[in-house]
């Protein structure tokens, strides 16, 4: 409580035996501890009318609930922006769709350029890919009594 270490009181209670004695140092604990806890009741006593008068529980509570009130706002400022965006209303334009690219795949087997696009036989970049190239040309076709084979 006074911040004072067991060596310190310890030092303190030697002193008090050589000066009281061993008769008298009992009663003078004894008396001493009374006085300490009629110190901290009137204490308690004096913090608790003070607290009473100037409504201290009270300002506390208003605090608290002042603080829950912000903390309810700021919560809803941070979730609205995440339903708006969960439940868009109709009044909200929607955002425009990436345009979607026309040109179909190229088939398996088809005559691929330099560049990896597709090109026509009398294209001069023309290449004929191998067989080895072409992904499922040399493997047998698929038997529907089968399960559907891992690449």
């Amino acid at each position: 409580m006074f911040g004072i270490s067991f060596s310190e009181l310890l030092l303190v209670g030697l002193v008090a035996l050589l000066v009281l004695g061993p008769e008298r140092l009992p009663g003078a604990a004894r008396t001493a501890g009374l006085w300490v806890g009629r110190l901290k009741r009137s204490f308690n006593a004096i913090k608790a009318e003070v607290e009473r008068e100037i409504g201290a529980d009270e300002i506390r509570r208003q605090l608290h609930n002042e603080h829950i009130l912000s903390l309810e706002q700021e919560a809803k400022k941070i979730l609205n922006p995440l339903q708006q965006a969960i439940n868009p209303t109709p009044a909200q334009p929607q955002p425009a769709a990436a345009p979607i690219d026309a040109t179909p795949p190229a088939p398996v087997g088809a005559d691929l350029g330099r560049d990896g696009s597709t090109a026509h036989p009398d294209q001069p970049h023309a290449v004929q890919p191998s067989p080895e190239q072409i992904p499922g040309a040399h493997t047998p076709p698929h038997d529907p009594t089968q399960p559907p084979r891992v690449p």
